[in-house]
């Protein structure tokens, strides 16, 4: 019972972020811009991201909820801070404002924030880290196509 209260919590708070930034996107995946981009050969279907987004913060905000319950919420507020702003102003510089350079800069910070609590908290949380790995690794995955699209438009 003390679990489903931070989940709840950390579930709005991040479909929150997701919600934002597909606002702050403005329809970016269909737009032409984006459609006539060189994209990489390994660039999954359009169906994929909403799948791995729903699972992905479904993941986070149960291992959020572990952390809550583990640490006080000061050790780990201003990382979790600057991951939803980075998450969130990322579909914002892609997307909106086709700023391919620094939306580069900014997933690959947010996956440096994201290996931060992967390997910070991993002695906490122990088998419970399991559930930040479907972020990190769709983070290193979006860093590539990220990468790819910079070095090749």
């Amino acid at each position: 019972m003390k679990f489903i209260k931070p989940f709840i919590t950390f579930s709005i708070i991040n479909f929150g972020a997701l919600a934002i930034g597909s606002w702050l996107m403005n329809n970016g995946p269909q737009t032409e811009w984006y459609t006539s981009l060189n994209q990489a050969p390994w660039t999954p279907k359009g169906w994929v991201f909403g799948v791995a987004w729903t699972t992905i913060m479904l993941c986070f905000s149960i291992y959020m909820s572990y952390l809550y319950l583990k640490l006080p919420i000061s050790k780990f507020a201003a990382l979790f801070s600057v991951q939803f702003i980075l998450n969130v102003i990322w579909n914002y510089l892609f997307f909106n404002q086709h700023l391919i350079v620094f939306g580069l800069i900014t997933i690959v910070a947010l996956t440096i924030v994201v290996a931060t609590f992967l390997f910070k908290f991993k002695s906490e949380l122990k088998l419970k880290t399991l559930f930040i790995l479907p972020y990190f690794v769709w983070l290193c995955i979006a860093t590539s196509l990220n990468t790819y699209i910079y070095l090749y438009n």
